[in-house]
């Protein structure tokens, strides 16, 4: 059975497609992602594969913040 993708997931990722493209994410950006994320009170297993996969882009420093 194929799940289908949220709306938030489609929002999530071309914000997140963003931020990597851009190889940078402001505060307040970040802050949206994660509002966009929690906004159903669910974060499904797409939010929560794209939320990994950008925070380990800030780790490895390929995503940077800026002010």
């Amino acid at each position: 059975m194929k799940e289908e993708v949220s709306e938030s997931s489609i929002r999530l990722r071309e914000m997140i497609e963003k931020a990597i493209a851009d190889h940078k994410i402001s505060r307040d950006d970040y802050d949206k992602i994660i509002n966009i994320a929690t906004e159903d009170g669910y974060i499904d297993r797409h939010e929560q594969a794209l939320l990994s996969q950008l925070q380990q882009m800030i780790e490895d420093r390929l995503v940077k913040f800026v002010i």
